[in-house]
């Protein structure tokens, strides 16, 4: 589309997470006339670590944030897959790290939405917007916001998360999927860890049916402590039980269960794990869904966050490049989908004992089942 094309173009994004807050530093360079829309009264997000992949970092070199960016986080240089009690099954170095000319960064969710609404222009954020009705007119759509705020737009992106309103009203009223997991999340000062990531570096402990993620935060001094574990209670937040929570940890190497004893259980985040199917559409002609809205997935591959930027990226592309909103939209699924179908199915796989062996095939075969 041309500069003055863009220019003219105003889109309404709904939600101010990862996605949405990225999609509105994109779209606004391309010189486009940009307002979210955020139901919340503040942003926040709960104690925990996310991986920015080197495909990630580069996507916030373009948009000309990397050094905020990289200001609220640590390198990596690898990760290991271990066993519960300690056996490495894999060690690996990051993928992408020679194409794009960075590596993976660790970073606190709270710090990392922070620095995304920070860069973002004046203005452009309203909260206590929250999402009533939409109308898809054709070639724009019509908002209506609890608090009685009505909104026309030429584009709605919805990056409202994954039980998106956007979603549910023009594409899928299909509820998310509960995975038969919980998450246990915390973020611990990394003394209290005995040094076991002190490198930097991920570490993933695989039991039957649990499984343990060590991220190091070292420039918060800190470490993202998370237990995954089979559960059948699909209450969003259920109550956080310390017994119950040990009790899944029984073959695990003792320091972990150590560390797991020490917690402070009112600052753990215990949640329901949830993802969505794949839906067949993302768009229309003057509405789209991105990030968690259009393919939420569970967090095994640590992907969520990272899918939501490329999004981003992607659809900003997609209307430099093409004649027409709804030819850039069409484009954009037609990029991106295929990639995030086969995240969401490889996440749901879960680093099962079939997956690791799958991807490491000549390490430890069937040590998972045996040992753990």
């Amino acid at each position: 589309m041309s500069p003055d094309t863009l220019k003219n173009l105003n889109i309404a994004v709904i939600g101010a997470g990862y996605a949405g807050a990225t999609a509105a530093l994109a779209l606004g360079r391309l010189g486009a006339k940009v307002t979210i829309y955020e139901q919340a009264q503040e942003v926040k997000e709960v104690g925990a670590g996310i991986g920015l992949r080197p495909s990630t970092m580069d996507q916030f070199r373009k948009l000309g944030i990397f050094d905020a960016i990289n200001a609220v986080t640590s390198p990596s240089d690898y990760f290991e897959i271990l066993l519960a009690h300690g056996q490495r099954i894999a060690m690996e170095e990051w993928p992408e790290k020679e194409a794009f000319g960075a590596t993976t960064h660790f970073v606190h969710r709270g710090d990392f939405i922070d620095t995304l609404l920070r860069v973002l222009p004046e203005g452009i954020l309203k909260m206590n917007h929250r999402l009533a009705s939409i109308i898809d007119n054709g070639d724009s759509a019509t908002l209506t916001f609890e608090n009685g705020v009505t909104v026309n737009a030429d584009l709605v992106v919805g990056a409202d998360g994954i039980r998106s309103q956007v979603r549910k009203h023009l594409f899928s009223d299909k509820a998310p999927v509960f995975a038969g997991e919980h998450a246990y999340r915390a973020v611990i000062p990394a003394a209290d860890t005995f040094g076991m990531v002190d490198d930097g570096n991920l570490r993933m402990y695989v039991g039957r049916g649990t499984k343990i993620y060590l991220l190091p935060l070292l420039h918060r001094k800190e470490v993202s402590f998370d237990i995954t574990c089979l559960a059948t209670d699909s209450t969003p937040a259920p109550a956080c039980d310390r017994d119950t929570l040990i009790g899944m940890l029984e073959s695990f190497d003792e320091r972990l269960v150590a560390i797991t004893k020490g917690l402070d259980m009112r600052q753990v985040n215990l949640r329901a794990v949830y993802d969505i199917d794949p839906i067949p559409s993302w768009h229309s002609n003057a509405v789209v869904l991105i990030g968690d809205a259009a393919h939420a997935m569970l967090h095994h591959q640590g992907q969520g966050a990272n899918s939501a930027v490329l999004d981003a990226g992607a659809l900003a592309d997609a209307l430099a490049e093409a004649a027409s909103v709804p030819a850039a939209l069409a484009q954009f699924q037609a990029d991106r989908k295929p990639v995030t179908d086969e995240l969401q199915r490889l996440s749901r796989q879960g680093w099962s004992e079939d997956e690791i062996n799958s991807v490491f095939p000549n390490q430890h075969q069937g040590e998972i089942g045996a040992r753990s």
